[in-house]
């Protein structure tokens, strides 16, 4: 997940320069209606095919918690706590039985340096491989997923709860590293969190929660989702395109995990609230939205329009990941590679640490990168563009609204990141931004 409030380790450990009563009803805001959000979503996009208006008409006539009691659905099935347990099992066994490399992390600012098993790629195949054997074999029917999707999401909201709650009490009690503390107002501290790197039992809590939760049922959602197609209509062409793009966009994804484990979101974000509700709650609801909506309201396709929109996918998605790879590769091997068929371009940036200590940093200024400081976020939004856009004009919320989300979240962030970056390597990153002269989209933005 990306974050659209990130704080230093310094802000949040002495408080400073924060306005408690501010600090406090927004995030108290957006605790009381997120899961109210994530309901509604899947309300309009399941009954109303996307239409917002008219829920808000019936709100108007009903009264809205009226209408929102009346729509919610029931968090207590036993049934769908039985897969929503099993499935976080399984992937907490996944994580430590499978093998893989070891990976290290980026030094913190207070030394510690979070150790990883590069197991994401296997974990993802055999997650997949599972949903596969069990819809093949009849043990299990994947198309239950859409039947009961919205009781999910209901009980998720939950557990999101219960785990930032018990997310906060370990802050308190039993932090893993030197990463983390309290600001001393409560509700900061489970919004945003208490611990950057938090760990329990061994099994890394981001990892879990951003990686095996979040991401894996975004492809377990939309290949059960795809079930229900084929058993409703036969597997239709537009919902096959988007489904095929998302599964190439997140085997990328599980291929380049460890990348996202060096990303600015896990070196900032704290894991509370705003990180692990998204992630156990706002990604399955709105990342397979376009999947949920195909479902029931795909359109026809041809077979020649399908794989038109499968190629021009594909090739956001490779360039999204070809840019990801250069910038990690150049930060791995510390400038000491070749992009492009060529030693790199870089600028050497020092900047000093919360403890006083003086670092450098190396900024790659070659390959993609060359082109516009977050050049990568242009083809991801155009790879949601294209798995999105197999609902043709046959509504709008339901499929387009992620693209949409994407495009503020991620053109924000950029704007956030470029803030962050300024502050901390000051002159530098001056000198970096006249030879990357956009932040965005090449001679646009």
């Amino acid at each position: 997940m990306v974050s659209s409030a990130s704080k230093s380790n310094n802000d949040w450990s002495s408080g400073k320069g924060l306005l408690p009563g501010r600090e406090v009803l927004g995030p108290l805001m957006l605790m009381a209606s997120t899961p109210c959000v994530s309901i509604i979503f899947f309300h309009v996009c399941a009954n109303m095919q996307g239409n917002f208006i008219a829920f808000a008409s019936i709100c108007m006539e009903k009264g809205f918690f009226s209408f929102l009691n009346e729509i919610w659905p029931n968090p207590w099935n036993p049934v769908v706590w039985k897969w929503i347990l099993t499935f976080f099992a399984f992937q907490l066994f996944l994580m430590k039985a499978v093998p893989g490399k070891t990976f290290e992390g980026n030094l913190t600012p207070t030394g510690h340096r979070p150790v990883y098993t590069a197991n994401g790629t296997a974990c993802y195949l055999i997650t997949l491989f599972s949903i596969l054997v069990l819809g093949y074999t009849g043990a299990w029917n994947p198309a239950q997923i859409y039947d009961h999707f919205g009781e999910i999401l209901s009980s998720m909201n939950i557990f999101a709860w219960c785990f930032c709650t018990m997310l906060l009490i370990k802050g308190y009690v039993a932090p893993s590293s030197t990463d983390g503390g309290t600001t001393g107002i409560l509700v900061q501290d489970f919004f945003w969190g208490m611990e950057l790197y938090p760990r329990i039992l061994g099994w890394d809590v981001k990892l879990f929660t951003n990686c095996r939760a979040g991401m894996m049922f975004w492809a377990v959602g939309i290949l059960c989702f795809a079930y229900k197609n084929h058993e409703l209509y036969g597997l239709q062409a537009g919902m096959a395109v988007s489904v095929a793009l998302q599964l190439v966009y997140i085997s990328k994804f599980y291929h380049w995990e460890m990348g996202y484990m060096c990303s600015m979101d896990i070196q900032h974000d704290r894991a509370g609230y705003y990180i692990c509700w998204g992630c156990l709650v706002w990604v399955p609801a709105v990342y397979t939205s376009q999947a949920f909506y195909l479902t029931t309201n795909a359109p026809d396709l041809s077979i020649g329009a399908a794989l038109a929109i499968f190629l021009a996918g594909w090739l956001c998605i490779f360039i999204n990941y070809d840019s990801d790879q250069q910038r990690f590769l150049f930060r791995q091997t510390n400038g000491h590679c070749k992009i492009w068929g060529k030693v790199p371009d870089k600028i050497v940036a020092k900047y000093k640490t919360s403890s006083g200590q003086t670092r450098e940093s190396l900024l790659l200024v070659d390959g993609w990168w060359k082109l516009s400081r977050h050049f990568h976020y242009v083809p991801e939004i155009l790879a949601s563009f294209f798995w999105s856009v197999s609902a043709l004009n046959s509504g709008f919320v339901g499929p387009y609204f992620y693209t949409i989300y994407l495009t503020i979240l991620l053109t924000d962030r950029a704007f956030r990141d470029d803030d962050r970056c300024r502050k901390k390597y000051g002159r530098h990153w001056d000198k970096y931004c006249e030879q990357v002269p956009y932040k965005i989209v090449p001679g646009v933005i």
